[in-house]
């Protein structure tokens, strides 16, 4: 089983850089895609970006230009490099996995963007 813990979440002034860490534990082997989704009070769940094994990323139409998504296999971990944060980027941010075996979350890390 592939398990997946969340961290770097916090707080954060309008404009500001946060990194979010994903650390890929268990039978990973079989992972082939990555991805960070979010939901914010109130909406919908929905997906940030996303990153193959082979670094082919996606991005949602807001993330494009501020977010980055990128994935260290020899490590198991995956990161979000979100940069120019703005209030509506509040929201609980959960890290995915993808592969063979099913799918698998995170726990989720909080972001919140206020001044």
């Amino acid at each position: 089983q592939v398990q997946l813990v969340e961290s770097g979440g916090g707080s954060v002034q309008p404009g500001g850089s946060l990194r979010l860490s994903c650390a890929v534990s268990g039978n990973s082997v079989h992972i082939e895609t990555m991805a960070w989704y979010r939901q914010a009070p109130g909406k919908q769940f929905e997906l940030v970006a996303t990153v193959t094994r082979t670094g082919t990323t996606f991005y949602a139409d807001f993330a494009r230009g501020r977010f980055t998504i990128r994935r260290d296999n020899a490590e198991n971990m995956t990161y979000l490099e979100m940069n120019d944060l703005k209030p509506k980027d509040t929201a609980v941010y959960y890290c995915n996995s993808e592969g063979t075996s099913g799918a698998t979350w995170g726990q989720g890390t909080q972001v919140t963007v206020s001044s």
